[in-house]
């Protein structure tokens, strides 16, 4: 049962997001020899944002990993809990591990404002960016909400963070696009996971060239998936937005040559204007753009 909340910051309930636990006697080697961050940095009031790549170096799954005495629980996307499972399972082969979709028993919270949420269960402060407050997976049922999921997404894309499953297609876009490197969810150090070879490619060579970054306009943005443009041209996909804010994945070279060049950027009708995360380490490229 919950404990009563003493924080005064803002708690939503996300109910897009499913919890698998994931234990046994070889969970953290298993873990550690799939997913793209080290499994275990995770522990007592610290968890682990990570994804699961495809071979080939594109996200299929990100989530948060948080440890629960023995084992691990993962706050992942509801809709790809069936298929993480799956494809756990997939790789365990003769390995110590139980892989459960245990997403009717828990609730998945974020929390922001003035300290973490209360709850009877796992909580941590968000991996991926202080600002963004806390996370926690607590027991089902315990009303602990003060805000929807709504009042979250515009806090996260205001402080310029996508999420898999909203702002980026699972399959379709590799960690540097999602700015995962840049979120804590890439260990460059740790041994090999699966799609590592493409991702250290990348890294080291500096070939990312699409990225997400925040877009914002003087009228309501139109809807996720719409092209962004320079002129004719395009040069990316607007993502979800909030109160005249949104996430753009954009080509970086193409929207500075732009930028430079006065010309106006535009999601449909709305003119945007773009700027970086306060937070990226990356930046605008000099030079032309690259076909």
């Amino acid at each position: 049962m919950a404990r009563e909340i003493v924080s005064a910051g803002r708690i939503a309930s996300l109910v897009r997001r499913g919890v698998v636990a994931v234990g046994g006697a070889d969970a953290e080697k298993l873990l550690n020899d799939l997913v793209t961050a080290d499994i275990g940095q995770a522990g007592p009031g610290r968890a682990v944002y990570a994804g699961l790549l495809t071979p080939q170096g594109k996200v299929l799954f990100d989530f948060i990993v948080f440890r629960d005495g023995d084992g691990f629980l993962f706050d992942v996307a509801r809709a790809s809990v069936a298929d993480l499972v799956k494809r756990l399972t997939f790789y365990r082969l003769r390995a110590k591990v139980t892989i459960e979709d245990v997403s009717e028993g828990r609730q998945v919270l974020a929390a922001w404002g003035d300290g973490a949420p209360d709850a009877d269960g796992v909580v941590a402060p968000d991996p991926r960016l202080p600002a963004l407050g806390w996370r926690a997976i607590a027991a089902a049922g315990a009303d602990l909400a003060t805000a929807g999921e709504a009042d979250y997404d515009a806090h996260r894309i205001a402080l310029g963070v996508p999420e898999g499953g909203i702002d980026f297609a699972f399959g379709e876009a590799f960690p540097h696009d999602t700015d995962m490197d840049q979120l804590g969810g890439i260990d460059f150090n740790k041994g090999c996971y699966v799609g590592q070879e493409v991702v250290s490619r990348m890294e080291h060579r500096g070939t990312a060239r699409r990225r997400v970054v925040i877009a914002t306009g003087a009228a309501p943005l139109p809807a996720a998936g719409t092209a962004v443009t320079a002129g004719e041209r395009p040069i990316g996909t607007l993502m979800s937005s909030a109160d005249g804010t949104g996430l753009a994945l954009v080509r970086l070279d193409r929207a500075r040559e732009a930028m430079d060049a006065g010309e106006t950027v535009m999601a449909g009708g709305t003119a945007l204007a773009l700027k970086l995360p306060s937070w990226a380490r990356f930046g605008w490229p000099d030079g032309p753009a690259q076909d």
